[in-house]
């Protein structure tokens, strides 16, 4: 009986073993992990500083008793309209000591003050105002020689329109001012030896507009001070929202904002008018102490509906760019080093250290370590690894 030939015999079972050892292998490999990626893409970006915000009346004007005194019934309801001069409330003087009359005349000595105050504020902003113009017209002059950027023309813009509306509202702080000192004397009416409630103190409207709230109503005794009634003209309106400090140092006067969630089908667009210099201490929802700063800005498009005290999300633009290569803030995570990122490479998972450079909330912009179209993975699981073979969704 003839002998099996060995070599074929060897290379049988190589082959058995090659397929045993592949079987193996194939059943005991690692389960690709699942995950979800995204492309690397350029576009328009853009960083804010969101919060709540409200509008509240551009001039505010409250009315408040000069004197001690019966205050009568008030006759008006919020939303009346008021003219300059119109009286909107009546107080009834009562007798005053020496110490109140004392009082009642430091009061009239502060409101003369407020009113020089006033008054010098108004020159201040005159003079800037007439500054500003000279400085747009320079501005369109080199623009249209093309000597300048169409930036630095419409900030130039921008400057005297923001310095006409301060100029506007320092010329109705003159009129405010010119009437507290009205009322802070009226109030001497009731403080002589025959004071007598014959001599009521009538308190006028200092500008044309809109009662905003009867703080006041019924009839009362009332202390020197009390808060009656609050007037504005609530279609001039401006929008105030406190920010952290230490995003308040990245908002510059002229910024874009943003207004979402006042009630209607589209945002609002409103320009940054004045960071105020002083902050604030306000203790958060979750009571902690933090330090915050308003920022006030105007409406672009005021909308019809909105007045004094309505609720704004308000968001900042503190840097926006153009054909920026960006990708998802979900898919960089922090190195010893810096950032890095997943990407797909064939089917596995590879570690790659990008540098970024601006950030929001949903998106990273790389500034390097990156090309547009590859494809990152989201969220990377802890178990990630490099080399790790992916299948994604």
């Amino acid at each position: 009986m003839p002998q099996k030939n060995p070599i074929r015999r060897r290379v049988f079972s190589i082959l058995v073993g090659s397929a045993v050892v592949a079987a193996a292998w194939f059943m005991l490999r690692p389960t690709p992990m699942l995950v979800e990626v995204s492309k690397a893409a350029r576009g328009s970006m853009r960083v804010t500083v969101d919060e709540d915000g409200e509008t509240r009346a551009h001039d505010r004007f409250i009315v408040a008793a000069p004197i001690p005194g019966r205050l009568l019934r008030v006759a008006f309801e919020d939303g009346d309209e008021v003219r300059q001069n119109q009286i909107v409330a009546v107080i009834e003087p009562l007798p005053l000591n020496q110490q109140q009359r004392e009082e009642l005349l430091g009061r009239i000595a502060a409101a003369e003050a407020s009113k020089r105050r006033a008054e010098a504020r108004l020159d201040h902003a005159r003079e800037d105002y007439d500054q500003t113009r000279r400085d747009r017209q320079r501005a369109e002059q080199l623009g249209r020689e093309n000597v300048i950027s169409a930036q630095a023309l419409e900030q130039a813009r921008n400057s005297e329109l923001t310095s006409g509306q301060e100029l506007q509202a320092a010329k109705f702080n003159v009129v405010a001012a010119e009437s507290e000192v009205k009322v802070a004397r009226a109030g001497l009416l009731g403080t002589g030896e025959r004071a007598v409630a014959t001599h009521p103190i009538s308190l006028r409207s200092p500008i044309v507009g809109r009662v905003l709230r009867v703080a006041e109503k019924s009839e009362r005794v009332v202390q020197a001070g009390t808060p009656i009634v609050a007037l504005g003209d609530p279609t001039k309106i401006e929008i105030v929202t406190d920010v952290l400090s230490t995003d308040a140092v990245n908002i510059k006067p002229g910024a874009a904002a943003f207004l979402e969630g006042w009630g209607g089908d589209h945002p609002l667009q409103a320009r940054v008018r004045l960071v105020e210099p002083a902050g604030f201490t306000k203790i958060s929802a979750l009571g902690v102490e933090e330090k915050r700063v308003n920022v006030i800005a105007d409406f672009v498009d005021p909308p019809n509906g909105l007045g004094d005290g309505f609720r704004v999300e308000t968001r900042i633009v503190t840097w926006e760019g153009s054909e920026v290569l960006k990708i998802p803030g979900s898919a960089a995570f922090r190195e010893p080093n810096g950032w890095a990122v997943f990407v797909v490479d064939g089917g596995l998972a590879r570690r790659r250290s990008i540098q970024v450079g601006h950030r929001n909330q949903l998106e990273i912009e790389v500034l390097g370590g990156l090309d547009a179209g590859q494809d990152v993975i989201l969220h990377p699981q802890n178990q990630l690894r490099d080399g790790t073979r992916i299948r994604t969704r």
